[in-house]
């Protein structure tokens, strides 16, 4: 057997990495800085440049305006909460992966709460960046919306299925619990659990929508009738998850006698 040495990651290429997420951060910190200190209108491309000791078209090779400049981030995050997604457990509850998925933004802000925390006095002083960070947070938003969804049979879906209903709710439920908790913690001056503020969120999320999401699906783990012989007086057996609430165990018991009389 030929031995095929493991290839790990050229140094090269983690040197180039890690210099780009450098200069990516000078540029932010110079950025908030001359904002904090000139005003965000009177603050130019070129000074954030010079400020961060890099030419002007090394700042235009990392962020496309000024306004993005404070958020160097959201990008990288995008690609780790995409790969949670991408990994998660066959077994594991659609909503609880979105969940880690969003567990990542939030940690994007704890690791540097000075810089989050005035980071968010900017974005509330000015519009322009107000209105990036809320493009910047819907992109999570779809990325969820779009997971949710792709966990339902679209083929299935019939009159009354609320599933594609609950996935973009859910979705916006999640991202809208992480923007509370968020907000609330960087009013505090960034002090606090805030992982565990927004694991208590979580709870709250999962006890509304996670028993419903799936319900109608072809699956064994959720409600579904079982065929039975056509013929009067025939027994009909619904299938449903150990944790329906009474409305769903109604549903299925209702689609298994449906099935039963076609």
């Amino acid at each position: 057997m030929q031995y095929v040495p493991h290839m790990s990651q050229p140094r090269s290429t983690t040197r180039t990495t890690a210099q780009r997420h450098r200069v990516r951060q000078d540029l932010a910190t110079a950025a908030m800085h001359l904002f904090s200190t000139k005003g965000y209108e009177a603050t130019t491309v070129d000074e954030i440049a010079a400020a961060a000791g890099v030419a002007r078209r090394t700042f235009f090779r990392h962020f496309r305006s000024k306004e993005e400049a404070i958020f160097p981030d959201h990008d990288d995050t995008l690609v780790r909460v995409q790969a949670v997604l991408d990994s998660a457990e066959p077994g594991e509850h659609p909503l609880d992966t979105v969940c880690r998925g969003i567990t990542e933004v939030l940690r994007m802000y704890a690791e540097s709460p000075e810089v989050s925390v005035e980071r968010y006095r900017l974005t509330r002083e000015v519009p322009a960046l107000r209105e990036h960070e809320i493009a910047s947070v819907a992109r999570y938003d779809r990325l969820f919306t779009r997971y949710l969804l792709g966990h339902f049979d679209e083929a299935a879906h019939r009159a009354g299925d609320d599933d594609p209903l609950l996935a973009e709710v859910a979705a916006s439920a999640v991202v809208a619990a992480h923007n509370h908790v968020l907000r609330r913690w960087l009013r505090a001056g960034g002090k606090g659990d805030v992982e565990a503020q927004l694991n208590h969120a979580f709870d709250v999320i999962r006890e509304t929508f996670g028993t419903g999401m799936g319900v109608g699906r072809a699956t064994p783990a959720t409600a579904a009738p079982v065929p039975q012989e056509d013929r009067p007086g025939a027994v009909v057996v619904a299938v449903a998850r150990t944790d329906a609430s009474p409305t769903e165990v109604l549903r299925a018991v209702e689609k298994a006698l449906e099935s039963g009389l076609d």
